[in-house]
């Protein structure tokens, strides 16, 4: 029986970037990180949700030929990937925290939806949507 999603992978440009960010900026912490090879596994998580991890993958062998590597990354820079969600209890102040670390926001908080949200990029350039808990 499938249990759920335990991980679930994002591509990045730079995995020690893209840890820096999710660490000290989006206050995740470092699950798994091991190496063989050339490989590197890396994963982070939200200190509030432990059974889920957000794998942090450089685009490549063995998973990626490198022309298909080479055009991940130029959609992942480019921001055309799915946003990713994140639940925030005040979505205006995170804003401000996060904007005070250096978060790059494409979208400052709006109310919409009977809700607040906001927009923001990891520095590889994948999207997110921060979206304030509906009370």
């Amino acid at each position: 029986m499938i249990q759920g999603v335990e991980v679930v992978g994002l591509y990045v440009r730079d995995q020690n970037e893209a840890l820096a960010f999710y660490v000290e900026k989006l206050g995740f912490r470092v699950h798994t990180d091991v190496v063989n090879g050339d490989y590197r596994w890396l994963t982070v998580q939200h200190p509030d949700q432990p059974s889920f991890q957000l794998g942090l993958f450089t685009p490549g062998p063995p998973v990626l030929d490198e022309a298909t590597a080479q055009a991940v990354r130029a959609i992942v820079a480019k921001g055309a990937m799915p946003p990713l969600v994140l639940s925030v209890d005040d979505c205006r102040a995170a804003h401000a925290r996060m904007l005070a670390l250096g978060v790059e926001f494409t979208q400052a908080p709006v109310d919409r939806y009977g809700t607040v949200d906001a927009g923001f990029r990891d520095p590889s350039g994948n999207g997110w949507k921060m979206i304030q808990a509906r009370r």
